[in-house]
């Protein structure tokens, strides 16, 4: 598929990196310039190029920037064909994004996101730490493979998106209409805790709209108390232990 990611961070440099090597073809972008795509991204097939020319003739398009700058990309992505798939990565903390009324009022992230950008958007890869997603993909029909949700109103654009989750390493889950991606949110049981298909349905359904906000912002307190930088392990532990869930991994 003809693809382009923009924002060459931790997260969105991993994607392109993962379908370039799957055969795709793959641009990436970002707002510092094409030298800010990681020689291990350009060395796995995936092209710099500027903002403009990725949102050009593409069939996806990756938006892996920080959840308050998306309306800044609103401009580029008007002529963007209505047949172009628009994936949004990002997640919303007010530490780290400054408060935005409308989704602290009970807003669904990824609803606002699509009001923003003023087009249909799907939620996946918004809920596995940049880590995971760098060390833990492994090859479709691995036993205990950790699952990655996608939303989306368009069933043509949710089924899209998880062969491309497929294609980086993880089982894809369906996680309905974007009106539920609050269920992949921070602070709720499916997101950065590394579970199996199986066990992301369960905690998908398990989650709790009114709390997610609270717990969110609880670890954060708990993360930011922490007198070093937890392991991968120990965070997505941290993370389980918030909803119960012992970490088995």
């Amino acid at each position: 598929m003809r693809i382009s990611v923009i924002g060459a961070g931790a997260i969105g440099g991993n994607i392109a990196r993962r379908l370039a090597e799957s055969g795709h073809e793959v641009l990436v972008a970002d707002a510092r310039g094409p030298q800010a795509v990681a020689a291990e991204v350009r060395q796995a097939g995936a092209r710099a190029v500027e903002l403009d020319a990725a949102t050009q003739d593409r069939e996806v398009i990756v938006l892996s920037i920080p959840f308050a700058k998306q309306p800044e990309l609103a401009d580029l992505l008007a002529g963007v064909s209505d047949e172009t798939v628009i994936v949004d990565t990002s997640n919303y903390y007010p530490v780290m994004n400054g408060h935005i009324e409308a989704v602290d009022n009970g807003q669904v992230e990824s609803v606002w996101s699509a009001e923003q950008l003023g087009k249909p958007i799907v939620k996946a890869w918004n809920a596995a730490l940049a880590g995971t997603q760098q060390t833990k993909g492994l090859p479709t029909g691995t036993p205990g493979r950790i699952a990655i949700p996608v939303a989306a109103d368009s069933e043509r654009a949710r089924r899209t998106v998880m062969r491309l989750v497929d294609d980086t390493g993880f089982d894809p889950v369906d996680a309905g209409i974007l009106a539920d991606s609050w269920r992949q949110q921070p602070g709720t049981p499916g997101y950065c805790t590394e579970l199996d298909a199986a066990e992301l349905q369960r905690a998908l359904a398990a989650a709790d709209k009114d709390e997610a906000p609270r717990t969110r912002d609880r670890l954060g307190e708990q993360f930011a108390s922490l007198t070093e930088a937890p392991s991968l392990d120990q965070t997505v532990a941290i993370n389980r232990a918030a909803h119960h869930r012992p970490s088995t991994r």
